[in-house]
C-alpha cells in the first residue's frame, strides 16, 4: 500500500519489481518467508523509510498472512482509528513503556494485559517503522496511538542487523523486533524463525553493496 519509487532522474526508467518495489537488480523477493501469523500487524512507516535500501518492512509485510504497510508520518484521526480496530481487534503497540521525559504532553497509555495473549487472533500488533527520533515523533503526531497498551520487548537475541549502526545496544530492525514480538503474543517461536532466518540472506545482500554507497533500491 506504498506509492512507487520516483522514476529515475537521468530519464531512463529501471525495471522494478512490482511486489518488492525496488530495482529488479536489487530484488527481494527472494527472501520472502511465508507466516500465517495469527496476530494482525499494522505497519506505519515513516516517509523518509520508503526508499532506503536496508529497511526491512516490506519484506516483513511481505512475508506475514495478515499486515497492513501505511506510509505517513501524521495519519488523520479518523483512517487511524478504522486502521488499529478493523475486524474488532485489540490494538497494541510495540513501543518500550516509557518515552524520554522534556518532550510535548502525550496521553497516558493503557496497561497491557498478558491475558490478552490466550487470543492472538483477536489482537493487532502496531508498529512503528522509523528511526528512534521519527518514530517517537510520529508518536507525539497522533494521540491515538499514545493511548495504545504498549508491548515492551524484553530479553532478545542479538540483532542480526549488521547493516545499519544501531544507537542502542539491543536496538532491533523492524522485521526483528515485530517477529520477537509475535512470538511473544502468539506463544509460537518456531513460526517465525524462518523469517529471521530469510532476514539473514536479506541482510547478506545488502552486505553485498560497495561499502559507504547506497545500494540500488
Amino acid at each position: 500500500m506504498t506509492s512507487p519509487p520516483p522514476p529515475a532522474a537521468s530519464g531512463h526508467r529501471r525495471a522494478i519489481c512490482a511486489t518488492c518495489l525496488r530495482a529488479q537488480s536489487a530484488c527481494i523477493c527472494r527472501w520472502v518467508a511465508p507466516v500465517d501469523n495469527a496476530v494482525d500487524v499494522l505497519i506505519l512507516q515513516h516517509p523518509m523509510e520508503v526508499a532506503n535500501a536496508k529497511g526491512s518492512a516490506r519484506l516483513l509485510h511481505l512475508s506475514l498472512a495478515r499486515s497492513r504497510l501505511e506510509v505517513g508520518e501524521t495519519f488523520a484521526p479518523e483512517r487511524l482509528a478504522q486502521w488499529l480496530t478493523a475486524d474488532q481487534r485489540r490494538p497494541v503497540l510495540l513501543y518500550p513503556e516509557t518515552v524520554d521525559a522534556g518532550g510535548p504532553a502525550m496521553v497516558p497509555a493503557a496497561p497491557f494485559d498478558p491475558a490478552w495473549r490466550a487470543q492472538p487472533d483477536r489482537l493487532r500488533l502496531v508498529v512503528l517503522d522509523g528511526t528512534w527520533r521519527k518514530s517517537r515523533k510520529m508518536l507525539y503526531l497522533n494521540p491515538a496511538l499514545q493511548a495504545l497498551p504498549r508491548l515492551p520487548l524484553r530479553d532478545t537475541p542479538p540483532s542480526h542487523y549488521l547493516i545499519r549502526k544501531a544507537h542502542l545496544p539491543d536496538q532491533l530492525s523492524t522485521l526483528e523486533a515485530s517477529c520477537y514480538a509475535l512470538q511473544q503474543l502468539e506463544g509460537r517461536p518456531a513460526a517465525f524463525e524462518p523469517l529471521i532466518g530469510a532476514f539473514d540472506g536479506f541482510v547478506g545482500q545488502q552486505q553485498g553493496y560497495v561499502p559507504g554507497v547506497r545500494g540500488p533500491l
